[in-house]
């Protein structure tokens, strides 16, 4: 018997040993790249927040109860992108024929000025439009989530949070990624700040380790007792301006106080008649020259073209190139310049637009200047959510730059934003994602800087057919445009649309940027032939995605590119 039980003793301690190996050097979640369903879809960044947002819709909450839930919890696990300190955009489908969109797009304080970050010799000094206090815009997301919730949430604000507040309380485990990430950023984080924070230590993050984030714990404790108040008002409000003082920041108490999310009616575009997407209007310029390069490419039959095939990657090319130079110049908040929202949205206007295209070459981006208009009345995170009562979220938000300006609120825990870059800071040159901007982006108090997100919400036949979004600067609404040809006009599936290598020219600089395995060696070799620069990069963006077929299932899909996770049934 005593021989029996020691074997069995040895046999759990080497059970337990390779337990906890397995658990060390793997991901520390189970990564849900495709799930399919009956009732309601969450894809998201982080499989926590996914799980989270799946939890609110099995408590029979609706698509704005699980998007709170989900902002909250990747502010936590995705401290990146996911955010209390920036801002962003959501569409929202009450039903097929009510359809809101709202901007929390973060605003520049009172104190800002057009030359802030020009110096005495014409120069930018980027670093500060891009690094620490200064770079920092009035936040929006705490806003924008609590009054989506007040207007369409069905169960209690209290208990939204507290997922959310538990990861922060209790800790979570670091994805491989994550963990990369953080130490890609560790220094900054010492530099930066003047005090200790918990996304610093002195040995390298790795997958499997433990956060604990005490201080944004108190702060959700806060948000969840008093709303939005508790953090545009209060004692997180006076830690705010208290960290903006001490670093050389300039949003005050009037400036956090003074803060308003705005519901608009979205930008609403038919595509080969039966499809209507429904996406951002500014301070976004991602509707807009979505819109105008989806006009362009219904003037030809693409699917006749072939997929990435020469002809057809010329042909996207120019019209993205196009979209962008017109962002250049007519793009920027509309509350603030007059934006031609309606000239450059038509039809009319896309045909002449792609009247001087080259089948055979490119037109170099210096000879290409924005349109003539008739005037009439990159870090960000995506979500996306559908419920069981077809309502239906989708959400970009972002920091801007990885981690913002990598300026943690001392006592409150939270990453604050790097928007005030995505300014014109000098119109003419280009911002951190090396687009160009003019007057119409040119900053002012209480102003939106212009934005590339692209949330999108698409109907076929007034029926739900797609919620999509993603991060990536200035490839957001690229990557948009190729997601939407290669499921109409290619007949891609969801999977297949979003995994298929992404390509993005955005004008100036006049560089055919792609992924790897984008191109073969001939299309490659065709292209540079017909006057093109081509430039390998890193991968554009994560798609999060939800595919609503004709017979009511539902597919979430999560991009390769990341740590994306579906979670549904």
């Amino acid at each position: 018997m005593i021989h029996i039980n020691m074997r069995k003793h040895i046999y759990l301690f080497m059970l337990f040993i390779v337990m906890f190996s397995c658990e060390v050097n793997a991901q520390p979640y189970t990564i849900n790249k495709q799930v399919k369903g009956k009732k309601h879809m969450v894809v998201t960044a982080h499989p926590l927040a996914s799980e989270a947002g799946l939890i609110i819709l099995k408590k029979g909450g609706n698509a704005i109860d699980a998007m709170v839930a989900v902002h909250f919890v990747l502010a936590v696990v995705y401290q990146r992108a996911g955010n209390i300190g920036g801002g962003g955009y959501l569409i929202y489908r009450r039903n097929h024929y009510n359809i809101q969109a709202l901007d929390f797009r973060e605003t520049a304080p009172e104190l800002a000025s057009r030359n802030m970050y020009i110096q005495q010799n014409g120069h930018i000094n980027d670093s500060v439009s891009k690094d620490g206090h200064l770079a920092s815009g009035i936040p929006g997301s705490v806003a924008g989530v609590y009054d989506a919730h007040k207007a369409n949430g069905t169960l209690p604000w209290k208990t939204l949070l507290q997922s959310a507040i538990s990861y922060a309380e209790n800790g979570f485990l670091l994805t491989e990624k994550e963990a990369e990430e953080l130490n890609n950023n560790r220094l900054d984080f010492k530099r930066l700040n003047n005090h200790q924070t918990v996304f610093y230590q002195d040995i390298p993050w790795k997958a499997g380790d433990k956060i604990v984030q005490k201080d944004l714990a108190k702060t959700l404790r806060i948000i969840q007792k008093y709303g939005k108040d508790g953090f545009y008002k209060g004692a997180i409000a006076d830690l705010i301006v208290k960290e903006m003082k001490s670093g050389g920041g300039i949003i005050t108490h009037k400036d956090l106080s003074q803060y308003k999310p705005i519901w608009h009616q979205p930008i609403e575009f038919t595509y080969r008649d039966s499809f209507t997407v429904y996406t951002m209007p500014p301070s976004s310029a991602g509707g807009m020259i979505l819109n105008e390069m989806m006009n362009m490419s219904e003037t030809i039959n693409l699917h006749s073209l072939g997929f990435h095939t020469t002809a057809s990657i010329h042909w996207l090319a120019e019209t993205e190139k196009r979209a962008y130079a017109d962002r250049a110049v007519y793009c920027g908040d509309a509350d603030y310049y007059h934006v031609p929202i309606y000239g450059l949205t038509a039809k009319k206007y896309a045909k002449h637009r792609i009247s001087t295209f080259n089948p055979t070459k490119t037109i170099p981006s210096k000879q290409m200047k924005e349109g003539t208009l008739q005037y009439t009345s990159e870090e960000t995170t995506h979500y996306s959510i559908v419920d069981s009562y077809g309502q239906a979220v989708s959400v970009t938000t972002t920091l801007n730059g990885n981690y913002g300006s990598r300026v943690i609120v001392k006592g409150a825990g939270f990453v604050l934003n790097n928007e005030m870059d995505d300014f014109s800071v000098k119109p003419g040159t280009p911002n951190m994602f090396g687009l160009i901007g003019a007057e119409a982006n040119a900053i002012q108090p209480g102003k939106r800087m212009l934005s590339s997100m692209t949330p999108l919400i698409v109907q076929k036949n007034d029926s739900l057919f797609l919620i999509a979004g993603t991060p990536g600067g200035a490839t957001i609404t690229t990557s948009m445009y190729q997601l939407l040809i290669n499921m109409i006009d290619f007949n891609m599936s969801l999977q297949q649309a979003i995994y298929s290598p992404r390509f993005h020219h955005q004008w100036l600089p006049d560089i055919l940027y792609h992924e790897a395995d984008c191109f073969d060696t001939a299309t490659k070799k065709e292209l540079e032939q017909f006057g093109y620069t081509l430039k390998q990069r890193s991968a554009f963006g994560r798609i999060d995605a939800i595919y609503i077929a004709p017979d009511a299932s539902i597919e979430g899909i999560g991009d390769n590119r990341g740590d994306d996770s579906a979670s549904g049934e």
